[in-house]
Order: C-alpha cells, then sequence, then structure tokens
C-alpha cells in the first residue's frame, strides 16, 4: 500500500510529490531566480525581382507593380543566415561568443556555462537556437528574430545577419550576370573568328583567280557571246543573200573571213565560261561555296552581337535584391523567458502526469487484489 506524507498538515502521495510538487518547485526556481532575461530583435524583409513569379498575399500586390518573389536567392538568403559562415562572420573578433558568454548570464543560458565545451560546433549549435529564420509562403516575408542577453547586442547581430542577407543576394546577381553575358560573349568572340576567317578565305581565292565575282563575270563573258552571236548571224544571213543574188560578188570572201573569225571568237569565250577547269563554271562552284560561308559568319556574328545585347539587358532587368520592410528593433524590455507560464505549464503537466500515473498504479493495485 501506498504511504501518504503529510507536509503542513496535508496528507500527501509520494507520486504527487515526485510528479507535480518537485518539477515545479525546480520550475519556480530556474524562472524566477536563474533564467535570465531575453531581449528579442525582430526584422522583416522580401527579396523580389521584377519577373520572377510570385506567391499569394502581399505577392499579389508586389506582382502587380511589376514586381515578384525571387524564390531562389530568397532560399539561399535563408540557408546563409544560418550558416557557419554567417556565424564565423558575426563571431569576426569572438563578438558573438564574447556576448553569449557574459558572467551575469546564467548558467543555464551562456554557452560554455555548466562545463560545457566550447568548441566551434558547440556554438554554431548554440547559435541555431539563438537565431530564427521564419518564412510566410502567403504574404511572402521573411521574418528574423535573434535573441540576445542585452537589447543592444541583439540590434546589432540582427543588423548583420540582414547585411549579409543582402550581400548573398547581390553576389548571386552578380555571379549569374557575370555568367551569362559571359557566354553571350564566347559566342561574339567565336562568331567573329569565324567571320574573319570566312572573309580572309573570299580574299585570297579573288586574289588567286584574278575575279571578284565569278558570276557577274560570267554574265558579262555570255553578253559578249550573245552579241557575237547577232554578228555571226547577221554576216551569214548577208552572205547567203548574196550567193542567191550576187554569186561573184568580191565581198563574199571577206564575209566568210569574218564569219570564221567571229566563230572562233565565241567558242574562245564560250570556254572561258564553260568546257575547263579553270573556267568560269568552275569558279563558281568554289565562289558560291566561299560566299555562304562568309554570309552564315556574318548572319551568326549579328545574331550573337543581338544575342549578348538582349543578355546584359535581361541580366540588368532580372536583378533580384533585399527589400527591407521592418528594420532591426532594438528592444526595451526582454520578451523571454515568460516565467508565469512557463511555471504554470510545468505544473499543468506534472497535474496531468500524476492523474495518469494513479490511475495506472490504481489499476494494477486491483489486479493484484
Amino acid at each position: 500500500m501506498q504511504r501518504n506524507w503529510e507536509i503542513f498538515g496535508w496528507r500527501i502521495s509520494p507520486l504527487f510529490i515526485v510528479t507535480v510538487l518537485i518539477p515545479t518547485a525546480i520550475a519556480f526556481l530556474y524562472f524566477g531566480v536563474f533564467a535570465s532575461d531575453i531581449y528579442i530583435s525582430e526584422s522583416k524583409f522580401v527579396v523580389r525581382s521584377p519577373d520572377k513569379p510570385s506567391v499569394g498575399g502581399v505577392g499579389i500586390l508586389l506582382k502587380t507593380a511589376g514586381f515578384s518573389n525571387a524564390n531562389d536567392e530568397l532560399y539561399a538568403a535563408h540557408e546563409y543566415i544560418r550558416s557557419r559562415d554567417a556565424l564565423r562572420a558575426i563571431d569576426d573578433k569572438s563578438r558573438f561568443r564574447g556576448s553569449y558568454s557574459m558572467p551575469n548570464i546564467s548558467a543555464f543560458d551562456r554557452f560554455g556555462g555548466l562545463g560545457v565545451s566550447s568548441t566551434f560546433e558547440d556554438l554554431y549549435k548554440y547559435f541555431r537556437g539563438k537565431v530564427s529564420v521564419n518564412y510566410d509562403a502567403t504574404s511572402s516575408v521573411t521574418t528574423l528574430s535573434v535573441r540576445a542577453y542585452n537589447p543592444k547586442d541583439s540590434q546589432y547581430f540582427n543588423e548583420r545577419l540582414l547585411e549579409m542577407a543582402e550581400q548573398t543576394v547581390n553576389r548571386m546577381n552578380t555571379r549569374g550576370r557575370a555568367d551569362v553575358i559571359n557566354n553571350s560573349q564566347v559566342e561574339v568572340d567565336n562568331a567573329k573568328i569565324a567571320a574573319r576567317n570566312a572573309a580572309a578565305a573570299l580574299a585570297r581565292y579573288r586574289n588567286r583567280s584574278g575575279v571578284v565575282d565569278p558570276e557577274k563575270q560570267a554574265g558579262f563573258q555570255l553578253q559578249m557571246v550573245s552579241k557575237l552571236q547577232d554578228e555571226l548571224i547577221a554576216n551569214r544571213t548577208q552572205v547567203a543573200e548574196l550567193r542567191n543574188y550576187a554569186p561573184d560578188n568580191p565581198q563574199i570572201p571577206a564575209l566568210r573571213a569574218r564569219i570564221a573569225s567571229l566563230e572562233e571568237q565565241i567558242d574562245t569565250e564560250l570556254g572561258k565560261v564553260t568546257g575547263s577547269r579553270r573556267s568560269l563554271a568552275g569558279e563558281i562552284e568554289v565562289y558560291q561555296g566561299l560566299m555562304l560561308e562568309s554570309q552564315y559568319s556574318d548572319k551568326r556574328l549579328a545574331a550573337a552581337m543581338a544575342s549578348l545585347q538582349e543578355a546584359e539587358s535581361e541580366a540588368r532587368r532580372k536583378q533580384a535584391y533585399v527589400e527591407r520592410i521592418v528594420q532591426p528593433n532594438r528592444p526595451d524590455s526582454p520578451l523571454e523567458p515568460r516565467r508565469w507560464a512557463g511555471i504554470l505549464a510545468t505544473f499543468v503537466i506534472g497535474m496531468v502526469a500524476w492523474g495518469i500515473l494513479s490511475l495506472l498504479l490504481a489499476g494494477v493495485r486491483e489486479h493484484q487484489l
């Protein structure tokens, strides 16, 4: 049978003492005597970009104004704020470690208290408990909270972390802009080299062949052949008429000699256009290939330069940036710990535990009987 203890005239079971009185007394002692005041500094910000998709709430208002939430940069800023790199930055000259290791802070709350090791990893775990980043997907607003044991340090560390979030977003902007522009610039440089090589190849061909444009030259040659053929036809017609009406006309031999000369000249001019490896027809094939390559290179260069201009414009337009909604505040009174709430919560939990354990023990005793 469970014996009850009598305290100040009250008969109290040991179970009640263990589950309710002792935890409540410890909570009263901790929250009333040992727990240090905690000052909380808060700031609110959004990361937005002119053209990236956004969500509802404040995000919709930002979108209607031509801006939206920049998710990639936002998550990067969140991760950086709670990273080891951020801790190293704010712990410059042991500023963070010193602030949370002050002797006026309770041994239960300060860093390194109660003989706990003070390695960097231990400091990082402690840091994660003092800095919180809460993102509201409905409004796209991020709340940065820093807990410290004096109001000045809570504001200072909040401001420093917020500045580093801005620097992270700016660094991503710079890197992204440089990558896009550099890739486009490489394409422009390659297109310039290709265009220069194609123009040089065309110039070498013209110097070697002595012809600026074989197609135009062939057209000119054919025009000459056409004129010679017209003259040949006229001479043949004249010879035929003289043989019919005046066979003994002394002009006939001269006309025949002229006709032979015209035929030979026509054959020579046609040979320049077709019929040999060095004719204009053979040169046209080579010339057209070189000309097509030159035209393609010019168009490629024009397209690459247009792409570079567009990339530069897009890089400027797509920059994300941190917009502060609420500046880091300096609290004038501690918000934590909630002393009476902590004591009351300990008492309520103890009462619940006492009730459950009492029912379980009563059931066990009934089975034994």
